[in-house]
């Protein structure tokens, strides 16, 4: 180690060079990033249920529609209608829209004098003008249960457009374009944007806030907890220096791959602002500690010392971000453990190369960081000490009694996949959204995919039956089928709401509607396959499931030889990204702890020991998911994340007080010596690493999305939780451990204790 460091030295430039051009390509290519704020496409593509939904997404002209609605006092004026016309010209006609169904251009079967009329619900070209013929329009339309809570409320105060997004559109640019063509035009309704492509556009503005306002913050902060913990400024600056360099580098790889941003790599950012600075910071404290006078020897003692201990956190840390690459379900968790993985190692080899390089090359007299002494951390670091010393077991007494505490309340935990209640209750789309749920029922899509000879009377009949068993469920709001449009033409021909008994009779009445553009939505060309759509309105796991299920259960009895009858849309998606978000806490979880026990176990060549360091981990884990079930904070898209995340880097105090009071008792320190060196020297840079990243963290609270300020919080209580146990719990089990080892000894051995 003494020679390598010594290597750094003598190379410094190069070395420094090397960061320069580094920095200089990562800068280039980090334009180049883009931003996908969309969780339902970062499931595997080879995953069931999001292959199916995408599938019908192809082959019926795309699954997102984005949602604008036009609310006033009476839809049913001329004014209102021809508003809907301009918004449908204006639109119709953008790259990546589809289909428009609306009430000036929706699908009408009506009796007429000469039998059966089939055409517009509106003529967009003459529309009613007159009161009496608005008044008729309104009557007729909210006589229709394929109008009424579909296209206009049930007060008449609120109508929609439905856009439907082709299948390879880009669904934010989309949804923007139409956003900003809607809102330049001089409407006197009052607009709402709503649907899932409006949702994810949303969750990139919140994104693209966070990543500008939030990361400096956090800088900032980080830069105010450094200056209070080191005393000049390049004990600010270097840290700061390690985290620029390690975000640069990693969005710039990114750039380089062509990774997108998505809603949880957007906090890699702040992450590595308040994780990165860590190996810095100990590597400064190390330095400072060093009581060599040349400064040269000085920085060669200390990098020899700490380099092992700071490699083995940074790769601790990097196990923890690793195991969401092996142990999560969704691609974006995948990307986001990697690329945090990958900052981290950046931040490393800074730390251990940059760093003591500039370092040495300033030349000025000594590094000085933390306070002496005799400052007010130093005197605490004391006490601490002193109380792990004289009263190990009650130190052991307090941790074991706040671990059954917090275990009771981790069996309360909840899962939550509500993407509304990612944003704030007075965010504008979280508003839009309950508005539209009101009023129109909601947004989230459900398909039920009917494989048969769809013409087939009995099949037909199934479809039409199985409408009548979706709206049994209280949260699905209307569905539409080709059935539907059967069973309208049969009783506009004065037979009554229903599908015919004879084949001959429905492809009559199909006879009538061939060609008509909602045909396209509804069935295949070969006629068969048919799709029934329906609309749902909660985002609680629990109703998805409870649609599910029951549908489910219906097929069983339906499928046959005939027909098959399969569903997807957003209760399938939620159930599944649920699925997932509970498997992958486990397998990431799982194999953090396994990687990171492995590691330090070799690091302190015992198992023992391993056990031992990990231990405050495992007592951290156990605060935090019971902070979460007492709390009632859910496991969400990003809380599940904070468990792995803990272990990487809460285990690092472990290392370092585990390695310092190890280097210690080889070095002839007493017992006692050991454990007040461990807690006093590495304690300071424990405690100022703690709080600035929980500060980094907590800077979180600022988001605008709900997650993840939960998740800041999770953090910054496992950081507080993992750096108090490492300073008080794991000395009390090494000093306890090692009076019980000694206990066992053989009788010769028991001189030991004299020179303790």
């Amino acid at each position: 180690m003494k020679f390598k460091a010594a290597y750094i030295l003598k190379y410094r430039r190069w070395i420094i060079l090397t960061a320069v051009l580094f920095s200089l390509v990562s800068a280039w290519f980090i334009p180049r990033l883009t931003l996908n704020p969309d969780v339902f496409s970062n499931l595997p593509e080879d995953d069931e249920v999001a292959a199916f939904f995408n599938q019908v997404g192809e082959e019926y002209g795309g699954n997102y529609n984005c949602i604008i609605g036009l609310e006033s006092r009476n839809v049913f004026t001329e004014e209102t209608l021809q508003e809907i016309i301009t918004i449908q010209d204006s639109i119709r006609y953008m790259d990546g829209v589809g289909h428009i169904t609306s009430l000036v251009n929706v699908l009408d079967i009506r009796s007429s004098e000469w039998g059966i009329e089939i055409g517009k619900l509106v003529d967009e070209y003459a529309p009613p003008s007159t009161e009496e013929e608005l008044h008729r329009l309104r009557e007729y339309t909210l006589s229709k249960d394929m109008y009424r809570g579909r296209l206009v409320s049930e007060d008449a105060t609120m109508t929609i457009l439905a856009v439907r997004l082709e299948n390879d559109a880009a669904k934010i640019d989309v949804a923007n374009r139409i956003r900003e063509k809607v809102q330049s035009m001089p409407l006197t309704s009052k607009v709402h944007f709503g649907g899932q492509p409006f949702i994810i556009a949303a969750f990139g503005d919140s994104i693209n806030r966070d990543l500008i306002y939030l990361g400096p913050l956090a800088l900032a902060l980080i830069l105010l907890v450094l200056y209070l913990g080191f005393r000049n400024t390049r004990g600010v600056l270097l840290p700061v220096l390690t985290v620029l360099l390690s975000i640069l580098w990693t969005f710039g790889t990114m750039g380089i791959l062509n990774i997108e941003i998505s809603i949880i790599s957007s906090v890699i950012p702040i992450l590595l602002i308040a994780v990165g600075s860590a190996y810095t910071i100990h590597v400064l404290n190390r330095i400072n500690e060093t009581p060599e006078a040349d400064e040269e020897k000085r920085l060669e003692q200390a990098w020899g010392y700490i380099a092992v201990p700071v490699i083995f956190t940074a790769l601790t840390t990097m196990f923890g971000f690793i195991s969401f690459v092996f142990g999560s379900y969704l691609h974006l968790i995948k990307i986001f453990g990697l690329f945090t993985s990958a900052g981290i190692f950046f931040a490393l080899l800074v730390s251990l190369f940059l760093i003591p390089g500039m370092a040495e090359l300033k030349r000025s007299p000594g590094i000085s960081g933390l306070p002496g002494k005799n400052g007010l951390l130093a005197s605490l670091l004391k006490k601490t000490s002193d109380l792990v010393i004289h009263h190990p077991r009650r130190v052991i007494l307090f941790w074991g009694s706040l671990i059954l505490l917090f275990a009771i309340g981790a069996f309360h935990i909840q899962r939550k996949v509500d993407f509304l209640e990612y944003f704030r209750k007075k965010d504008p789309n979280r508003i839009t959204e309950n508005i539209l749920k009101e009023k129109m029922g909601g947004t989230f899509p459900v398909y039920i995919s009917v494989k048969g000879d769809i013409l087939d009377p009995e099949v037909m009949q199934a479809i039409f039956k199985t409408q009548q068993v979706m709206k049994e469920d209280p949260n699905l709001v209307y569905t539409q089928s080709v059935a539907d449009l059967v069973a309208s033409m049969n009783e506009a021909m004065g037979e009554g709401k229903l599908i015919p008994d004879e084949r001959d009779r429905i492809e009559n009445l199909w006879f009538l509607i061939e060609g008509q553009d909602i045909l396209e939505q509804l069935i295949n060309e070969n006629k068969q396959e048919a799709i029934i759509q329906g609309m749902f309105n909660s985002s609680e796991i629990d109703d998805a499931r409870r649609f599910i299920d029951f549908m489910e259960s219906y097929f069983d009895s339906m499928n046959s030889s005939q027909m098959e009858f399969k569903l997807t849309g957003y209760p399938s998606l939620v159930i599944r990204l649920d699925e997932s978000l509970v498997s992958s806490q486990i397998r990431s979880l799982a194999i953090a702890l396994m990687l990171v026990l492995l590691a330090v176990s070799l690091l302190q060549r015992s198992l023992l020991r391993g056990i031992l360091s990990v231990f405050p981990i495992i007592t951290t884990l156990v605060i935090l998911f019971g902070c979460m079930g007492w709390s009632g904070i859910p496991l969400d898209i990003a809380t599940v994340l904070v468990g792995s995340i803990s272990i990487g880097i809460g285990v690092d105090y472990a290392i370092h007080i585990s390695n310092h009071f190890s280097h210690a008792m080889r070095n002839g320190h007493g017992l006692t010596k050991a454990i007040e060196h461990s807690v006093g020297i590495s304690g300071k840079a424990i405690v100022i690493n703690m709080f600035s990243v929980t500060a980094g963290f907590l800077v979180l609270l600022f988001s605008s999305l709900i997650p993840l300020a939960r998740f800041g919080i999770l953090v910054g209580i496992t950081m507080l939780a993992s750096g108090s146990a490492s300073l008080t719990l794991l000395p009390a089990l090494l000093l306890s451990n090692h009076k019980l080892g000694e206990k066992f000894k053989p009788k010769n051995h028991e001189n030991h204790e004299s020179n303790l």
